[in-house]
């Protein structure tokens, strides 16, 4: 009888432990990519909240513009959010480039839906903020101080000014305010954009193109001594054509009689009486600042100090930024923006002017008085130059 195999099943073995739940790593890299988004979006969504309130900024209240604008921002972050997580594909090294990765033409559509594109989270994305036109205008007077002024402003953090003088509201009016805006520096949410042009305070279609502008432009007129101003006006274009006639010949019809030539620019300028009148026809006088020549140069802090204050912006300018140069004779930066050296206005500024005769200076400020009361009783200012 053959002998019978019989197979015996192995006993059944345990099974292996289940491996840990863990995510799989693209999933994990596009969740961290959502987050970080996320976080960015409430940091500067509340950074943009933050600059809409006055007491944070020293500034005055929003108006019904700005609080658009931040809500526009909001509304902004929302739209630019959900598009970068609509582009985030699964993969995670692509997840995380997602955002970076968007085309030009998606940017432009995401800015160009912002209602203003000077919010936070816009400023954020394109790095650089944006250009505006101006909401402050060194107006006035040539050769009374606005270079100084406007370097001693651009110290500030709060200020973005243009460098050179755009003439756009006595020259280059027909450009247009796209050309205008074009020529400003580009500022953020909270910035003041300023430039100077000091032959607007004598052009007579000026006020009403700036009012034009804005109404609630803020004027800034730094005013000296007409008598010495003129002395400097001259000057300066003595020094570019040394071949004109003397300032005697120049400032009187006749000599003999005494009668002063109104027509000569650099006598007309110091009529600030007359020029002030057409302002005031299209601005308020609480719109407009005088800033005195002669404390800018022996107070400059002080000076400052009400242009910080009519601007609504914090004193940060003050003592410590100045020093005195004797050289030159008037106050110079110690630090000047972007720049860790002293600076003091060029070879240009600060010339010395030629001897004039005591009897044509004496007759000039014999002419210059009433017109100088006039201008202290418009301003409520006595600036001491009589």
């Amino acid at each position: 009888m053959g002998q019978r195999l019989i197979c015996c099943p192995d006993a059944p073995s345990a099974p292996p432990p289940p491996p840990p739940p863990l995510l799989p790593v693209r999933r994990k890299l596009l969740l961290l990519c959502i987050m970080l988004v996320l976080w960015l979006y409430m940091f500067y969504s509340c950074a943009g909240s933050c600059a809409s309130v006055p007491g944070l900024k020293g500034r005055p209240a929003a108006g019904a513009g700005e609080a658009a604008a931040t809500a526009g921002a909001r509304g902004e972050g929302l739209r630019v959010l959900s598009k970068l997580l609509r582009r985030a594909p699964s993969g995670g090294a692509q997840g995380l480039a997602g955002p970076a990765a968007a085309s030009p033409s998606e940017l432009r559509e995401e800015q160009s839906a912002a209602p203003d594109p000077t919010s936070p989270i816009s400023s954020f994305f394109n790095g650089s903020g944006t250009k505006r036109l101006p909401q402050a205008i060194i107006i006035g007077v040539k050769k009374g101080g606005t270079r100084a002024l406007l370097e001693f402003l651009r110290v500030h953090p709060d200020i973005r000014a243009v460098g050179a003088e755009p003439h756009f509201f006595d020259r280059n009016y027909e450009r247009g305010f796209a050309w205008y805006r074009d020529l400003m520096p580009r500022t953020l949410d909270g910035q003041i954009t300023m430039e100077k042009t000091p032959s607007y305070f004598v052009t007579k279609e000026a006020p009403a193109r700036i009012s034009a502008m804005s109404k609630g432009t803020k004027l800034i007129v730094v005013v000296r001594d007409p008598v010495t101003r003129a002395i400097s006006d001259y000057t300066q274009t003595l020094s570019k054509k040394p071949d004109i006639p003397t300032f005697e010949s120049l400032t009187f019809k006749n000599r003999t009689t005494g009668l002063i030539d109104t027509s000569w620019s650099a006598i007309q300028i110091g009529i600030y009486a007359k020029h002030l009148e057409n302002w005031l026809l299209y601005f308020p006088i609480g719109q407009i600042l005088f800033v005195s020549g002669e404390r800018l140069i022996s107070d400059p802090a002080g000076e400052l100090g009400r242009v910080q204050d009519f601007l609504g912006l914090k004193r940060i300018i003050t003592d410590k930024h100045f020093y005195f140069n004797k050289t030159k004779g008037f106050p110079c930066l110690k630090k000047a923006e972007g720049s860790s050296k002293p600076h003091c206005l060029g070879k240009t500024k600060g010339r010395t002017h030629p001897n004039i005769d005591r009897e044509v200076v004496q007759r000039l400020r014999e002419f210059y008085r009433p017109f100088n009361m006039k201008f202290y009783q418009m301003t409520g200012h006595d600036f001491g130059w009589d």
